[in-house]
């Protein structure tokens, strides 16, 4: 039985997991292309975090940014080693879409990288019901990103 946590920045394991994704993900993006954000980004009161955790072992995480009343945006999905290819990324995808509809929220978009890195990623998403679209919020037409959405109202 998966165990969601809200918030849990603080603690250890949490902490190494989003410090590994923030430091891969800088990595694998061009300058400027890099939209991931680091833990005090995660911090701030437009964005709900949670961690995914089998018994005590933690197998990922996921925030949800609220761009409008009705509108969210994915950040910081990331697995544990120890879980990938095992499905838990469409477990943490399927997490945040329930948490975004007790939220009220209609429709979810992502950025993502457009190189071979993110192409799991890219996958998963679609598999989840994503689909592409072009930029959204802040975020502008670049080479280096794909824009994915999806209506949630009715799943």
């Amino acid at each position: 039985m998966l165990k969601s946590v809200e918030g849990n920045f603080d603690n250890p394991e949490v902490n190494e997991l989003l410090t590994k994704h923030f430091v891969e993900l800088r990595a694998a993006s061009p300058e400027g292309s890099a939209h991931v954000l680091d833990i005090p980004g995660l911090k701030v009161p437009s964005i709900k975090f949670w961690s995914l955790w089998d018994q005590e072992k933690l197998i990922g995480c996921g925030a949800l940014k609220f761009l409008s009343k009705d509108h969210g945006e994915f950040k910081s999905i990331r697995i544990h080693d120890n879980y990938r290819k095992q499905g838990q990324g469409k477990n943490v995808i399927n997490h945040l879409i329930n948490e975004a509809k007790k939220l009220k929220i209609k429709r979810l978009s992502i950025e993502t990288g457009a190189g071979d890195f993110f192409l799991p990623a890219r996958k998963l998403f679609e598999k989840t019901g994503f689909t592409v679209c072009g930029p959204f919020a802040h975020y502008k037409k670049d080479v280096n990103s794909v824009y994915l959405t999806m209506l949630i109202d009715d799943i």
